[in-house]
């Protein structure tokens, strides 16, 4: 299975880029895991929605021509589905057994990911109904999809 977490914008500071090296280096146990990146839009301050909009639709086909037909694409949104570690694994390992061998996990700038990549998407998974920066999130993500292994494996995890 390959693993593709697809993020706008570059991460800036090492101390998320350390985390993220550390998780991809842990995940090569059990997968191909890539981080691909798009350039992030500008976005003036106090932007209209109609502004916004196009910030999310340019970044949105920057996100789209990086993700190849036969991939499974889940889209990280407040909206989408929220679930347990447990079910996250669960429901990776039944993609995988259903045959899916590419994930790409989409992770959107600050204003969120187009309507375009939201129609693209298999599934949207929510981590909360907070909001994280989104080098944060990669962290996060990555650290959720090591730990869906471990329980997929039946390895110990903490708690």
């Amino acid at each position: 299975m390959k693993i593709t977490v697809l993020c706008v914008g570059k991460i800036k500071e090492k101390f998320y880029t350390a985390a993220v090296e550390e998780y991809v280096k842990r995940l090569s146990r059990y997968s191909k895991v890539e981080i691909a990146e798009v350039q992030d839009e500008k976005t003036v301050e106090g932007a209209s929605e109609k502004e916004e909009e196009r910030v999310r639709d340019i970044e949105g086909r920057r996100l789209l021509s990086r993700i190849s037909d036969g991939a499974y694409v889940i889209a990280l949104a407040i909206e989408g589905e929220s679930m347990s570690s447990v079910k996250l694994a669960a429901r990776l390992e039944a993609l995988a057994a259903s045959g899916a061998s590419h994930m790409v996990f989409v992770i959107g700038g600050s204003l969120g990911l187009s309507s375009e990549v939201m129609k693209r998407s298999d599934m949207q998974l929510s981590f909360s109904k907070l909001t994280f920066p989104h080098q944060l999130m990669r962290v996060i993500l990555l650290e959720q999809i090591y730990r869906s292994f471990r329980i997929i494996r039946g390895e110990p995890y903490h708690k």
